[in-house]
Formats: C-alpha cells, sequence, structure tokens
C-alpha cells in the first residue's frame, strides 16, 4: 500500500478494500481503522472512532446509541452477523464482534457505513488505515 487516508467517499472505500487485502495477503494479526477526531461528535476528551478487522470479524466499541444503529446498518448486509456482545461494569461503552464473511469491497462498504452511519460521520470525512 502507497497511502493511508482519503477523504473521498470513493477513495475511501478504496483504500479500506486495499488494506483489507493487504491485512489478508500479510496474514497480519488485525487490521485497524480509525476516523478524523470531531470533537463535536465525540466528545473533547474521547477517542476518534475505529473498527478493527481480523479474518473475517470486525471488531468495534460503541455507545447504546451507536449500537441501536450498528443494528441496523447489520440488517443491511444479510450474511454479516452480530456474534458477541461485551459490556463491563467499569466501561462506557460494549465492544461487538461481528462476523463478516466477504469480498474486500463489500468489507470495505460496511466499514464506511460504520463510520457513517454509526459514528455519525459525514461524506466527507477523513479516514486512516492505522494498523496492518
Amino acid at each position: 500500500m502507497t497511502r493511508f487516508d482519503a477523504d473521498d467517499p470513493r477513495e475511501r472505500q478504496k483504500l479500506f478494500a486495499d488494506a483489507i487485502a493487504a491485512h489478508r495477503t500479510r496474514a497480519s494479526a488485525f487490521l485497524t481503522l480509525e476516523a478524523e477526531h470531531d470533537p463535536e461528535i465525540d466528545g473533547e476528551d474521547s477517542p476518534a472512532p475505529w473498527v478493527q478487522f481480523a479474518e473475517s470479524t470486525f471488531n468495534v466499541d460503541v455507545t447504546d446509541d451507536e449500537l441501536d444503529r450498528l443494528n441496523d446498518v447489520v440488517d443491511d448486509f444479510p450474511a454479516f452477523r452480530i456474534d458477541q456482545l461485551e459490556s463491563p461494569e467499569e466501561a462506557e461503552a460494549t465492544n461487538v464482534r461481528i462476523t463478516a464473511r466477504s469480498d474486500a469491497n463489500r468489507l470495505a462498504a460496511f466499514a464506511d457505513r460504520m463510520f457513517r452511519d454509526v459514528y455519525g460521520r459525514e461524506d466527507d470525512y477523513r479516514a486512516w488505515v492505522a494498523a496492518i
């Protein structure tokens, strides 16, 4: 891979698909995608949203409201399913594991939808491939 960020919807999905392909080719432990921190959406002291992918599983942390929106996104991808929810008492979020067996383009589209629909990003948000 030669680039690691994008803010155009088509370029961002291509970036995500390329990162997923690189993750698979390298057989890396996981892939991490991050959206640019937006204090108006994320809060001043909260981290930017991230999405991890490993083998055939997405891993995300979401609030209760975000979980409701995530369920709606998963419903639009029939081959994907939520397999595990963990909500430790000391945590403010729920960790969600989503099984997603598909090609890199479909996985990339799902990741982009999570950032836009679950985490409230606009179409022109900037995302980075933080780890492959």
